[in-house]
């Protein structure tokens, strides 16, 4: 069945819209949802007792980080072999947006983080002399939106760009990025570095860029799927 461009775009609005509701109107920053679900993870004087934790700090916000930025970095060696190995050749531009657009989607997010005026959980409680309290004016800022879960959201961009010609694989790629910038969100939430609704909405910007550039590019996409199956099609054996 042939791809069906408009369709496509108009099925990923509706989500990004409906997703957007449900952000301003069902998860809204410092609700009720936020801080029932961080509640877990505090002392009755607002401590955060994982904060410290070996397994968050170094497993969940060092390693995975750092094995995801090997991921994108394998596309920026692949797109620079394409040059020399005419068998990834075909393929160069898709390598080369993987790379460009993933490391995009984290600058994103962390240029939008440094301007933001929202506090982390840990600098906003306050203690008192039977427990503590949600200070909502802190103004220590910069921890919006989630920083650490856009290095695992950040892999939606494979969705993207393996679309058109291997639709198995993007969705791996859409799966997992879900996944893992959920994960990697929920050890920092754990942590008391974020809110939920701070990641959300990480994953949630991290999708809109990506589609706003898959817009922008389609063309590109679609002349890489001709392509590939010229290419197929040139590989088949002859009859002759």
């Amino acid at each position: 069945m042939p791809f069906d461009f408009k369709k496509f775009m108009l099925r990923i609005s509706a989500i990004l819209i409906f997703s957007l509701a449900i952000l301003i109107y069902v998860f809204p920053i410092y609700g009720k949802i936020d801080l029932a679900l961080i509640q877990p993870w505090i002392d009755q004087f607002g401590h955060f007792t994982e904060r410290n934790n070996w397994y968050l700090v170094h497993l969940n916000h060092k390693v995975f980080k750092q094995l995801l930025i090997a991921v994108y970095l394998s596309f920026l060696v692949l797109w620079l072999a394409s040059f020399k190995l005419e068998k990834l050749r075909p393929q160069r531009w898709l390598y080369g947006y993987m790379f460009v657009v993933s490391i995009l989607s984290t600058a994103l997010i962390g240029i939008l983080k440094s301007q933001s005026a929202h506090a982390c959980p840990w600098d906003m409680t306050e203690q008192t002399a039977t427990g503590f309290i949600w200070n909502f004016t802190a103004t220590h800022g910069h921890c919006f939106p989630g920083g650490h879960a856009s290095t695992g959201f950040a892999l939606i961009t494979g969705f993207f760009v393996f679309r058109l010609v291997q639709p198995k694989r993007a969705w791996f790629y859409l799966i997992a990025g879900l996944l893992l910038g959920f994960m990697m969100g929920w050890g920092q939430m754990m942590r008391g570095a974020h809110f939920l609704s701070h990641n959300l909405w990480t994953g949630w910007i991290i999708l809109c860029f990506n589609t706003a550039l898959y817009a922008y590019f389609y063309k590109f996409f679609e002349q890489q799927k001709q392509s590939t199956l010229s290419k197929d099609i040139s590989a088949l054996p002859s009859d002759d």
